[in-house]
């Protein structure tokens, strides 16, 4: 089955993954405080402004795949399908609550206005965590106290969802060996008592 892009979110960790059957040449580069998905060296040029993003951000301070920080203790990590990943983390610096964090962006950008209307997801992981969604019908943010997921695609309704990953690194793995359809890259993050850990699964690489 295909579910396009989707993201999981547990109390403690949190996995986001690429899938695409019209723009599969992608990756994830490890850029300071994100993770970014953008074109891979061979991908044809392209004018589409859903293809390059930050998935991941970790907000408090600055963090890297490797899990390093400086600045204090991380206080949330937010993943996402596209541009609204950065209004959420912007918004959380400035104190908001993770549920208004979330329902504001995703409410402000909208769904994608391409040629499937395709949702925009996300989720927060800190104190609080939360999975949303804005789709061309609803907007729906849910706490989270289990893996959830939601997908731009057929699962494009919050649901429980059987995930297990001990680290960053296992839900990303775990996500792109999902047996969803046409999987291009995948990102993971888990929350630590020093902050967040973060890593990513590339079609021919891993990094944690």
């Amino acid at each position: 089955m295909y579910v396009g892009r989707f993201v999981v979110v547990a109390p403690e960790f949190a996995a986001y993954r690429v899938s695409s059957r019209s723009f599969p040449n992608r990756r994830i580069l490890d850029r300071e405080d994100a993770l970014t998905v953008g074109p891979t060296e061979d991908a044809p040029e392209t004018d589409n402004p859903y293809i390059s993003y930050n998935c991941l951000r970790i907000v408090g301070s600055e963090a890297s795949a490797s899990g390093s920080a400086s600045g204090g203790t991380p206080r949330a990590a937010v993943i996402g399908n596209g541009s609204q990943v950065d209004p959420i983390a912007e918004k959380l610096e400035l104190g908001y609550p993770a549920r208004d964090a979330l329902a504001e962006s995703l409410l402000a950008l909208d769904y994608e206005k391409d040629d499937y209307d395709t949702p925009r997801i996300a989720g927060v992981v800190g104190e609080e965590s939360y999975i949303a969604t804005v789709r061309k019908d609803a907007l729906l943010v849910h706490e989270v106290e289990e893996p959830t997921l939601v997908a731009t695609y057929e699962e494009d309704t919050p649901r429980a969802f059987a995930f297990e990953a001990d680290d960053a690194f296992e839900a990303a793995r775990t996500a792109y060996d999902l047996e969803f359809e046409h999987a291009v890259c995948a990102a993971g993050v888990e929350r630590t008592a020093d902050g967040f850990e973060t890593a990513f699964v590339n079609e021919s690489s891993t990094h944690d």
